[in-house]
């Protein structure tokens, strides 16, 4: 019963995320991850301070 009580509800979570990933239109976290990282790419290197040469 020890395994059963420490680990419920990670398999409830499990079961629930399945359940809810096959019947409803859930966004894909890797294409919204992939998304965020890219404008923040593009933020970072618009809005970057370049050194010059002599500046340490």
């Amino acid at each position: 019963m020890g395994i059963t009580r420490s680990y419920f509800s990670f398999i409830a979570g499990t079961v629930c995320g399945v359940y809810l990933a096959q019947n409803y239109d859930v966004p894909n976290i890797r294409k919204l991850a992939d998304s965020a990282l890219l404008t923040a790419k593009a933020f970072e290197e618009k809005y970057r301070k370049y050194k010059k040469i002599g500046d340490d």
